[in-house]
């Protein structure tokens, strides 16, 4: 019968045979240990050769690393092993010899791993991240499809900026100018109007050269938008959120954390509530700090936001920046027209602002006026503002940039190791 690694303990006690790659093999004697990767898992093949013939034996061996095959062999417990079970193997058939893999078992440098990302990928540690990833998508959909969310795809090709910012890359449609999505957030509010509750999930780009741990020029974002729902209405969505997501990955990748050495009793404090601590408070608790560089009205950089959230072992909510900071959609505080009413989440453990949110402005004068302070004028922005013109309603939407997520839950360092393939930008400017 055949199997994949994941459905092993499911035939314990039983013969099964296996398509895998050889990740890595030792031997003594006449034993030979094989570690074995068929996409789902990682297991050991335990040869011994007394139990195979002498070809299987000297196979078993001599094959390189990564060489595929189907494998034979009963099934057994194996407490040692992480996953529980492993393999005594009675037969090999080699389908392919891999000559001169280039990412062999010793150290190499995340440059010469990340121009070989198509192959690093199967490497244990990606391999974990990657389900991870897996994970946070799955339980994403779950949250979302549960909560009455309807998905929306926006489209990655627009006329227009989200941020009105210029960190746009530029092409051309045809005869018209054309930029690549920076975020999908004003068509969500559209949809918003049609369906209550909507959420979408896609790749956006920010025209930045930022050489940093934390940054990316292409990333994958969830963007939820909801009618009706107020600022705070919209936190508690986000905190009940971001809590399950980590409890999903706390109870489906236990093997992923722990090939990762994750510490995951910092995990298991991720439950809603979250602290919240206001922009001008947060300035005066960097100040205090020794920031002297932080003035009101500036915005925080990543070791502004690192030391903010080194007093909190959980997520923590910045609140209301200054108005003048923040993009042009943000509603202001009723009780104060220089904040607004927005929210960054800041990861514990350094790993930076993983959700940026804010309830959206309702009113059609005041977003004629904002319109002008910001010169969006033309056909691109039209739509946008009849929004407000015909049945506006109070609103609030959030982003959750996947890729920050994963390499805060991960564990990891490095946030291109959360991305499956280098593209292009991401390799240029890392």
């Amino acid at each position: 019968m055949k199997i994949t690694i994941s459905q092993a303990p499911n035939y314990n006690e039983e013969t099964v045979t296996i398509g895998a790659w050889l990740a890595n093999k030792r031997s003594s004697g006449k034993i030979a240990f094989l570690q074995l990767r068929d996409g789902t898992g990682f297991m050991q093949g335990v040869v011994a050769k007394s139990d195979v013939s002498e070809e299987a034996f000297q196979l078993a061996k001599s094959m390189p690393q990564e060489s595929s095959m189907y494998i034979t062999g009963k099934i057994v417990e194996d407490a040692r092993s992480p996953f529980g079970y492993e393999m005594q193997v009675s037969n090999i058939e080699l389908i392919h010899e891999a000559i001169d893999y280039p990412i062999t078992p010793k150290e190499h440098g995340t440059e010469f791993l990340m121009d070989h990302r198509h192959l690093w990928l199967r490497s244990k540690r990606q391999h974990a991240i990657m389900k991870i990833r897996n994970e946070i998508i799955r339980a994403t959909y779950q949250f979302f499809n549960d909560g009455g969310y309807v998905k929306i795809d926006p489209p990655i090709l627009t006329g227009s900026s989200a941020e009105g910012t210029t960190e746009l890359f530029h092409t051309q449609y045809f005869d018209e100018e054309a930029y690549l999505s920076q975020s999908g957030q004003l068509y969500m509010e559209a949809a918003a109007m049609a369906f209550g509750k909507v959420f979408s999930f896609g790749p956006t780009f920010r025209a930045e050269k930022s050489k940093t741990r934390r940054h990316l020029i292409e990333f994958w974002m969830i963007e939820p938008e909801m009618a009706f729902i107020d600022h705070e209405e919209s936190l508690e969505i986000q905190e009940q959120y971001v809590s399950f997501i980590a409890q999903s990955v706390l109870d489906n990748c236990k093997l992923e954390l722990n090939v990762l050495e994750r510490d995951t009793s910092k995990l298991e404090k991720i439950k809603a509530p979250f602290a919240r601590i206001s922009y001008d408070d947060a300035v005066v608790l960097l100040q205090e700090k020794g920031f002297t560089d932080i003035k009101w009205g500036e915005d925080f950089g990543a070791p502004h936001e690192t030391a903010i959230a080194e007093a909190y072992d959980k997520p923590v909510f910045i609140i209301n920046y200054p108005a003048e900071i923040k993009a042009f959609y943000m509603k202001p505080d009723p009780e104060r027209s220089d904040v607004v009413l927005c929210a960054d989440l800041i990861a514990p453990e350094g790993y930076g602002e993983i959700i940026g949110g804010s309830q959206r402005i309702d009113d059609l004068s005041l977003m004629e006026e904002r319109y002008q302070q910001h010169d969006l004028t033309g056909p691109a922005y039209q739509w946008y503002l009849e929004l407000r013109q015909y049945g506006s309603v109070p609103h609030s939407g959030f982003g959750l940039g996947l890729e920050r997520t994963v390499a805060w839950l991960s564990g990891v360092d490095h946030i291109r190791e959360t991305i499956p393939f280098p593209r292009l930008l991401n390799r240029l400017y890392p």
